[in-house]
């Protein structure tokens, strides 16, 4: 019988997923809208698919956050800032509101997150 030390490494924290855990696997979308719903998730995969705008997401999973705070966050050019928010934000990824002069940004839903999360994790797993 198997006994379990107790220099084990601990549990991720609660509500984590364990790595490379057994969770089900969504159901996959009905032949019908199959190749709709694949190729709709291709093109958020591709929004998500730069460094900056991880960086980005990284960011707005903190906090909601204007153009000059993710300028100084990530150290990049306002420019090429807002180019990435543009794409997330047609990616349906980010969505921004107005206050007063400045849009502040956030994130659609957290779901988005979880993957920039995952793909990071899954990454630094192998080095």
């Amino acid at each position: 019988m198997a006994t379990v030390s107790s220099s084990a490494a601990p549990a991720g924290l609660p509500g984590e997923p364990e790595p490379h855990s057994s969770a089900p696997a969504p159901s996959l979308p009905s032949q019908q809208n199959s190749v709709s719903v694949l190729s709709d998730a291709g093109d958020l995969l591709r929004a998500l698919a730069a460094p900056v705008r991880i960086a980005i997401v990284l960011q707005l999973r903190d906090a909601d956050r204007c153009v000059h705070e993710l300028v100084a966050a990530l150290d990049v050019t306002q420019p090429l800032i807002s180019q990435h928010l543009r794409v997330l934000k047609t990616a349906g990824v980010v969505q921004g509101d107005r206050r007063g002069r400045e849009v502040v940004y956030r994130l659609v839903d957290d779901h988005l997150a979880h993957i920039v999360i995952a793909a990071v994790a899954h990454v630094q797993e192998g080095k």
